[in-house]
């Protein structure tokens, strides 16, 4: 069945314009875009919404300096949904307007104080904001030591050595400044951003949680220090060891996919496990990516977007520690190939036991079209659904809204009204962000699981859901992080099908716990806590 998913941005209250400030000198920064969390900043059951914003760019820009002054209309935003749906500004009350030129956002309990916070990357720094659980955050960037250096993308929370703190992976782009590079051609109009290779990668930060509010930079002593140029960074336990593992989206090289060798040092095993390149042994841009199991065979899979003509890169787990490139078998090829695409997500919009893909499309270069009239700049939504034999696109028919075109950048997805059913928030390049709310007509039934870790980290980040009905299992990663630049509603979201009652849920938490749940009612919010046995079973602790 095609979905229906129906702008309602108007009627919300949101009204984010990202600044992406396009010059003349056509900085490569300015094509970026920016990234959007959906999380409940102060625990009433409703997810709010968080916007990082870019910063005017002076034409041109002075080599080394960072745009700092950001007027209100440049401010990061933080909305806050009311108990009718709609939306109402806090950002100046919470403290987060922000500084500089903004990019990504990652969300996560780093303290396990029961409050999310939150961490914004950019060009020049990041910024780490305490969530005080009053409605107002503290920016702790100096103290926590995270400030960082370079030009940050996305970040992912996890916790990288099960130590029950959420650590945090930092991509960073490339070694970049406001160096006047003329990249196209010489003639008036064609002027293009330049490509990725003209600059050198960087490695990434990696921030280990030391507990009381403190981090300490550790990328290379835990072997995730090879230069990249990350964009994109997803987490899931993808040779069931029970130690999670960390991909990373590049552009334009190897992709990465760091093994966790499960004594605190990790290993990048990309080339040896088949997902460092595509089919025919290319690299590609990667930009959006997500990890989850798609197929319900257990096994965590990848999803990495790209630009138009290089297609979407599905890479099918083995189960042996490799993983098939699987885009021609999936249909995934045939329906991407003229796109480009930034934000991705695994999501089961009408709940029917498998996981579909929404992303969000729009080429990286203004001017694409003038070499490649097939080719657009601005593109619409992509909605392809899984049949459980390969994914079909069911844009077309899944509401007006997929044929609108946008330069679509960051995604983030969550169910903002409770109702069961997934929505997504998009940004695009320089304009306005919309809310997509997911209006498909189901009788499928759902169960959405909000963890609580004790032992384990709060937010049960890490876990590995497995949820059985009479149709066979399905599985989840628990995680915000995915997408590009962007942050994801923490709650596990199931498609129970036609089912009303989901036989078993078995949760294996990050601290080695299993639990399980059995005979478990649809249609509702499961909120589990963490028991403090190693194996429980029955209803431990889950209230709904």
């Amino acid at each position: 069945m095609p979905g229906n998913f129906v702008d309602t941005t108007s009627a919300s209250g949101i009204k984010f314009t990202g600044v992406a400030s396009h010059t003349s000198k056509k900085y490569l920064i300015e094509t970026m875009g920016s990234g959007v969390a959906v999380f409940d900043y102060d625990n009433d059951g409703l997810l709010d919404i968080f916007f990082a914003n870019g910063a005017p760019l002076s034409d041109p820009t002075p080599l080394g300096s960072i745009p700092q002054k950001k007027s209100e209309k440049d401010w990061n935003r933080l909305y806050h949904q009311k108990k009718d749906g709609t939306f109402e500004d806090v950002t100046e009350r919470a403290g987060l307007q922000g500084v500089g030129y903004d990019m990504g956002v990652a969300v996560g309990d780093y303290d396990n104080d029961g409050y999310e916070d939150l961490y914004v990357t950019g060009y020049g720094g990041n910024h780490l904001y305490h969530n005080n659980g009053n409605g107002t955050f503290t920016d702790v960037t100096e103290q926590s030591g995270t400030g960082g250096s370079g030009w940050s993308t996305s970040a992912a929370w996890v916790d990288l050595d099960n130590d029950g703190l959420l650590d945090l992976v930092v991509l960073r782009y490339m070694k970049w400044d406001f160096n006047d590079i003329w990249c196209g051609e010489h003639r008036e109009g064609y002027r293009a951003y330049c490509h990725p290779d003209t600059f050198p990668a960087i490695p990434p930060l990696v921030y280990h949680n030391d507990g009381h509010g403190h981090f300490t930079e550790v990328a290379q002593k835990i072997g995730m220090g090879a230069p990249g140029k990350g964009l994109g960074v997803a987490i899931a336990d993808f040779n069931k060891d029970g130690k999670i593992d960390v991909a990373v989206a590049n552009d334009s090289m190897l992709e990465f996919l760091y093994q966790n060798k499960g004594d605190g040092t990790f290993e990048e095993t990309g080339l040896t496990a088949e997902t460092a390149v595509d089919g025919d042994g290319r690299t590609y841009a990667g930009m959006g990516i997500d990890f989850q199991d798609y197929n319900n065979d257990g096994l965590p899979d990848l999803v990495v977007t790209d630009l138009a003509n290089q297609k979407y890169a599905l890479y099918r787990n083995n189960g042996d520690g490799s993983f098939t490139y699987d885009s021609y078998v999936s249909g995934i090829a045939g329906i991407s190939l003229l796109h480009s695409g930034w934000g991705i997500q695994f999501l089961d919009y009408d709940n029917d036991g498998w996981k579909d893909l929404l992303i969000a499309q729009g080429h990286d270069l203004d001017t694409v079209a003038l070499n490649y009239p097939q080719l657009h700049y601005e593109e619409p939504m992509l909605l392809a659904r899984n049949t459980g034999k390969g994914f079909v696109d069911v844009s077309s028919q899944s509401g007006s809204v997929f044929q609108q075109r946008w330069v679509g950048r960051g995604m983030a997805v969550g169910d903002l009204d409770n109702d069961g059913r997934v929505d997504a928030v998009v940004t695009t390049n320089g304009g306005p962000a919309h809310i997509l709310h997911n209006e498909t007509a189901t009788r499928n039934h759902w169960l959405s699981i909000d963890l609580v870790g004790h032992r384990s980290n709060r937010d049960g980040i890490g876990a590995v859901i497995k949820l059985t009905t009479s149709k066979g299992a399905q599985y989840v990663t628990v995680t915000t992080a995915g997408s590009y630049l962007s942050s994801n509603d923490k709650r596990a979201h199931f498609g129970l099908g036609t089912d009303a009652v989901a036989k078993e849920i078995e949760i294996h938490w990050p601290s080695g716990i299993v639990q399980k749940l059995e005979n478990v009612e649809g249609d509702k919010i499961l909120k589990v806590d963490e028991p403090d046995k190693l194996t429980a079973t029955g209803g431990n602790k889950a209230a709904p």
